[in-house]
């Protein structure tokens, strides 16, 4: 499994360590990845992501997994929030034709 946030799609940086000496070794930085559930409202349920920090803060401040995919264009969401843009899409969809028929 990839070092990627699946909202943002932030991954591994790398850059040098540089010593007293100005020695300068090679080095990752990684994101700070976490293991965690996201409340679907549409979907009914959480959805298991690795998501950085910064990734639940982003979906938080725009008011939810659901409101923050919905609001974000495909072109700035990675692979893995695109299928669940489109799972929450065909939910929404679901329950809209429900009542009218």
């Amino acid at each position: 499994m990839s070092r990627r946030c699946q909202i943002t799609g932030k991954g591994v940086l790398t850059g040098n360590n540089v010593s007293h000496a100005n020695n300068k070794t090679r080095r990752r930085y990684l994101p700070n990845l976490q293991e965690t559930s996201v409340l679907s409202d549409v979907l009914g349920g959480s959805i298991r992501m690795r998501v950085t920090t910064n990734g639940l803060r982003t979906i938080e401040h725009n008011g939810g997994l659901d409101a923050f995919l919905l609001s974000t264009p495909n072109r700035r969401l990675p692979v893995e929030a695109q299928v669940i843009k489109r799972r929450i899409k065909r939910a929404q969809e679901k329950k809209a034709a429900a009542p009218a028929v």
